[in-house]
Formats: C-alpha cells, sequence, structure tokens
C-alpha cells in the first residue's frame, strides 16, 4: 500500500524526492502519514480538497481488495501551525 499511495503521489508533484510516507499501525489500522514539500502542498490537497479525497478513494478501494482497513492522513509542515499559534 505505502508503494501504491508513493506511486500516486509522484505523479501529480513538481518535488517527488522529498515525498516522505510512513506507515503505522494501530489495532487492524493501517495508519500513513504523508508528507510532500511546501510547494506541493496545494497539489495534493486539490481544490476543495478534492485531489486528497481521490487519493484516500484510490487508497481505500484497494484496501478493500486486499482485506485491509487503512487512513490517509496528509502531515502539514510543523512551520505553519508555529505561525498560527505562537
Amino acid at each position: 500500500m505505502k508503494e501504491f499511495l508513493e506511486f500516486l503521489i509522484k505523479q501529480i508533484t513538481s518535488k517527488p524526492e522529498e515525498i516522505e510516507i510512513t506507515e503505522n499501525r494501530e489495532d487492524d489500522t493501517f495508519i500513513y502519514h504523508i508528507k510532500v514539500s511546501e510547494d506541493d502542498m496545494g497539489i495534493v490537497i486539490g481544490k476543495e480538497g478534492k485531489t486528497i479525497k481521490s487519493l484516500r478513494n484510490l487508497a481505500k478501494a484497494k484496501a478493500i481488495r486486499d482485506n485491509v482497513r487503512i487512513q490517509v492522513l496528509l502531515d502539514e509542515s510543523l512551520q505553519d501551525s508555529n505561525e498560527q499559534n505562537p
């Protein structure tokens, strides 16, 4: 699944070398944290969140086929959250 997500995201980003995907497991659910460069964040989120929603739907469709439960999270940069909460 990690390779599948990485493949999808590399196709739409301008800096595919900066993609980081970590996989954690809680109970019976695999949780994938995706980090991309700040320049690509808007592209991955998409207009009104449609791109990330589509990525999640594709990943969940594959997960159903593989008979596993997943959750896909897009990690925002820490710099942005520090600017909002000084």
